[in-house]
Parts: structure tokens; sequence; C-alpha cells
């Protein structure tokens, strides 16, 4: 009993020692003020729309019948007027006759102008007075280039024989050429054919180093000839 007073004497002293030591300090409050309320404010913010582009609007139409009534397609199901060939172009029937040939066989008419074969030799060189191999060689080689210009000269169809005489340099150039009157045509367009074509076929190759002279001479006979 006597130790339950003490401890109630002990914790009141000690309540009150503690209240003494808190009311000392300016701060301490037990009762804190209340603050003053503050203001609110409320801003409202104003969404500006952009300015986009609208739509057109579209102007109403005079309402108008786009084709009056008595002009409008029906579809009403009409018979067409009978067809009259007037013409009778379909009553006309063709016959062929059995006899009559249906493909008629084209005449074939004659030309005027008939092709001919030109013909055109020289002779050889007679290896009996000529025994030299070089220049049988070289009168080869001089008489092919004369034909085949005589050959490209002549383009009528007279016939004949021409007999030249020339003179070939050892570089292969014409020195003299003439026509053997007496033994050539009378013809002077074979005549002339053949003079042009020793020229035509001139120049011709050089001499030979078997052929050690400083010009030859040469005879040769142009045939005209149509086969």
């Amino acid at each position: 009993m006597f130790s339950n007073n003490l401890f109630r004497t002990a914790f009141l002293v000690s309540l009150i020692a503690h209240g003494i030591i808190l009311a000392q300090n300016p701060n301490f409050n037990i009762f804190p003020p209340s603050k003053p309320a503050q203001k609110m404010e409320v801003s409202y913010l104003k969404h500006i729309q952009e300015n986009k582009e609208q739509p057109p609007v579209l102007r109403s139409l005079n309402k108008e019948p786009f084709l009056k009534m008595s002009a409008k397609i029906t579809a009403d199901k009409r018979t067409p007027p009978p067809f009259i060939d007037k013409d009778k172009l379909f009553s006309k029937t063709r016959t062929i006759n059995s006899r009559q040939g249906l493909f008629t066989k084209p005449e074939f008419t004659k030309p005027d102008i008939i092709a001919v074969k030109k013909k055109i030799t020289l002779p050889a060189i007679d290896t009996n007075r000529i025994s030299n191999p070089s220049y049988i060689s070289y009168y080869q080689i001089v008489r092919e280039k004369i034909r085949r210009a005589a050959y490209q000269n002549y383009t009528r169809t007279e016939t004949g024989e021409v007999y030249l005489s020339f003179v070939i340099s050892n570089i292969g150039d014409i020195k003299e050429i003439r026509t053997v009157e007496e033994k050539s045509s009378p013809i002077q367009y074979l005549r002339e054919i053949a003079l042009r074509s020793i020229n035509d076929a001139a120049p011709f190759p050089n001499f030979p180093k078997e052929l050690d002279y400083p010009q030859l001479s040469f005879n040769v006979v142009i045939s005209f000839e149509i086969e």
C-alpha cells in the first residue's frame, strides 16, 4: 500500500517537472494555431480550334427535268416495220455455168527485149613460136585482164574479131596501141570496144625478173560473139 502511494507521488512530481520545462520553451504550444485558409484560383483555357478548310457547300441545283416526258426513252417492245427490197438486191441470184471455167489462163506475150549471152574470147599464145615460160605466164595475165574489160564494155549484139598490137613497158604502162585494119572487122563499134578494153585493163603488172627488157610487144585477137 505504501509503495503504491510512493509511486503515484513520484509520477506526479515527474509530470509537473516536465510540464514546467516544456512551459519555459516559447515555441511549445499545446494547441497549434490554425493556418489561414488559402484562396484557390481556377483559370480556364479557351481551346482555339484550327481553321481547317471547310468542304465546299454544294449549291442546290435547280431541279429541272433532263428530258421532257415526250422525249423519254421507253422500253416498250415495238415491232419493226417490214423490210422492203426496193432495189431487188436480194432477189438477184448468180448462176455459175459448169462449162465455163473458173480460171482463165493468162496469155503470155513475147518480150520486146530478148536476153542474149555474150562471149568474149582471146586465143592463147602460140607456144611453138614462143618458148619463154616467163613471157607466156605474163601474156596470160595480160590476156585475162583484157578479156574481163571487153566483157564489161560489150553491150550490143554486133559480132566479129578485132586484131590489135600494143607495147607494154617494164612497169606495166601502155606505150603504143593500134588496130590491124586488114584483119579486123569493119564494124566501128567493135574496134572502139577493143581499143577501150585494152586501155581499161592497163596498167599491167611489172615484168618479172626473168624478162629483163625495157618493153615488150604483144598481139591479141578479141572475138565478140553472141550465143
